[in-house]
């Protein structure tokens, strides 16, 4: 059964978000009277906290954040040449400050901001955090980590977006000076860093929470510091176009290894075996704490876009045999990250799907042949069809932190402080454990990690391909890719590789399967005789043939133009080898900010 979460923090949220707002840091307040009523009490108190969740219910979460705006990577991509709109403009890195897009993206993170600085604020002077009362104390208290951490949560994604930004640090007031200059990306990253430090060991664990893990709680404000810490202590573009961390980032590193650890060493859980199950609970409304997912959106039936935009192709429509309605995915899997799962790892065919759902509510082969869907969620694992007209609003949840990620996470801190140690070591084969079948642990786990582990390079590098088998169209890589430094080194790869697939293809060099042969078998079950490697010809005529690597070669191109193009400004943007990721402050907030922000540097 669909919990009610989110239908109750958008209905508690709509009377405190009452209000117009002009700009995104001149928005009329609650006034001091409502904030100390609201504060005064563990009921209204939540509904304030819930006005911050419910910017997750807008578009600039919805699709944009969680899927738009995320691409491209060497493990997601979409194709942004070939038009001008707003989403294909970012696709490209080559948005406009006029882009509609960017100005949703930048309003609602900021409104988010404001709502959590308001219930921050008004927490802090209810006097409750300190209540007699051991059940209110320690409900205010949580209910101020969530608002920290969500604001945490905003200020990383402006960061990664815009850089420096205006550091909003207090609830809106009559008389307030709103104009606030750019603050340095680091100097907020530290603040929120510390601001969650300050909180978690006051919030509540998941299991001791009414709505468990759609709703923030003390493993995900845990997991969030040691993300935001690698984040602070990762590499980022400067205003001349080049990449830089800062000198202190092994402290940061040290504190994601601490936390990460502390996670671990207070509310430890082994990693759920099916790894197919921990996405398909998500279509399936099934919230399990004390398992992987840390945090998940709750999206209420009717809100949400998992399954739309994002996840196995469906074709529905009033004249379908289905009720499910239609849906796709606007960040296909190229085949270079296909091949690069080992073929025994079972993670391969849950994230990467060959197959749609059409009209007539069977499986077939993917539309365009190389055109890979993210199989870990879609409308047609519902278990109530929203409609045969529906599309957007299926109420599937979108995972923002898993264990899993915690895991990695300390494995990455923990080589680059002291090198592969035996404890990182350990996290990173827990990890691929659940990726293969027990009996392959000797060698596929065990072995696999001795082998990358004789140095802090090649370790840092298995990490690299660890989390891209582990996370692969959860939209998270462009993050990694960004503090990891090596952005346009893994986009260059990564054309290189279907170059090369296309290449061998053509000439008959290459031993995967130039052709992919599928059919419904005896079930009705979609089933693909060589996913793996080429065949000569199929063993009888049931076999539907359709091109695959060979698709990717064009006679007047050489190559399809979506493997040369995709990528361009990603490998030979403004400074060739540097990923301009950064997009301009929308021309509204520049505007409004009376000369305060502009658009200098990054070769805008």
């Amino acid at each position: 059964m669909k919990s009610s979460a989110y239908k109750s923090i958008i209905l508690a949220a709509a009377s405190f978000l009452a209000v117009s707002c002009s700009d995104f840091l001149e928005p009329e307040s609650l006034s001091t009277f409502d904030a100390d009523y609201i504060y005064s009490n563990v009921d209204d108190a939540r509904k304030g906290v819930n006005a911050v969740y419910s910017h997750f219910g807008q578009d600039a979460f919805r699709s944009r954040l969680s899927n738009n705006f995320a691409g491209n990577t060497d493990i997601e991509h979409q194709s942004g040449w070939t038009s001008t709109g707003d989403r294909y403009q970012i696709w490209d890195l080559n948005a406009l400050e006029s882009n509609r897009d960017l100005e949703i993206v930048w309003t609602y993170a900021y409104r988010a901001i404001r709502d959590a600085n308001i219930s921050i604020e008004g927490l802090q002077a209810s006097g409750k955090l300190e209540s007699e009362d051991p059940v209110e104390r320690r409900t205010m208290n949580h209910l101020l980590g969530e608002a920290v951490t969500l604001k945490a949560y905003w200020f990383s994604i402006l960061t990664f977006y815009w850089g420096d930004v205006p550091f909003v640090d207090f609830a809106p007031v009559a008389g307030g000076d709103f104009l606030l200059p750019k603050a340095d990306r680091n100097v907020i990253l530290t603040e929120v860093i510390n601001d969650m430090i300050e909180v978690e060991e006051n919030m509540m664990w998941a299991d001791e929470t009414p709505f468990g893990i759609e709703q923030v709680t003390r493993e995900y404000t845990l997991g969030m510091i040691a993300r935001l810490a690698l984040q602070r202590g990762g590499y980022y573009l400067k205003e001349d176009l080049t990449m830089e961390r800062a000198s202190d980032y092994l402290d940061y590193y040290k504190i994601a290894r601490d936390y990460t650890a502390k996670l671990i060493e207070l509310k430890d859980r082994e990693l759920p075996r099916d790894y197919r199950q921990v996405f398909l609970n998500q279509s399936k409304f099934i919230s399990p704490v004390n398992a992987d997912v840390l945090f998940e959106v709750p999206f209420a039936l009717g809100n949400g876009d998992v399954a739309w935009n994002i996840g196995i192709t469906v074709e529905g429509g009033p004249t379908a045999a289905h009720t499910f309605g239609s849906g796709n995915n606007y960040m296909a899997i190229p085949p270079t990250y296909y091949f690069s799962f080992d073929t025994l790892d079972v993670r391969r065919d849950v994230t990467c799907a060959l197959y749609k759902v059409n009209a007539s509510f069977q499986e077939e082969f993917v539309n365009n042949r190389t055109n890979i869907a993210q199989g870990k969620w879609s409308r047609h694992f519902l278990e109530n069809p929203p409609g045969a007209s529906s599309a957007k609003g299926t109420g599937i949840n979108w995972p923002m932190l898993r264990y899993a990620d915690v895991l990695l996470m300390f494995a990455e801190a923990e080589n680059e402080l002291n090198g592969p140690t035996d404890a990182a070591q350990e996290q990173l084969k827990r990890v691929r454990r659940r990726a293969f079948n027990e009996s392959l642990w000797s060698e596929k786990v065990d072995g696999y990690v001795t082998s990358v582990s004789g140095n802090k390079e090649d370790f840092f590098e298995a990490i690299v391909d660890e989390r891209a088998w582990e996370f692969g169209g959860e939209m998270i890589r462009k993050y990694e890719l960004i503090r990891w430094g090596n952005y346009s080194q893994k986009m260059q790869e990564t054309v290189e590789g279907l170059k090369k697939m296309a290449d061998d293809a053509y000439n008959g060099t290459g031993n995967l399967p130039d052709y992919m042969y599928w059919k419904l078998d005896e079930k009705g079950d979609f089933t693909i005789l060589n996913p793996n490697t080429k065949v000569v010809a199929p063993p009888d005529d049931s076999w539907n043939q359709v091109p695959f690597l060979l698709s990717m070669h064009d006679e007047t191109y050489t190559y399809s133009q979506w493997i040369t193009k995709d990528w361009a400004n990603y490998i030979e943007g403004p400074k060739p080898g540097v990923v301009r990721y950064i997009f301009p402050i929308p021309a509204s907030a520049v505007a409004n900010s009376q000369g305060t922000l502009d658009n200098t540097g990054y070769g805008f």
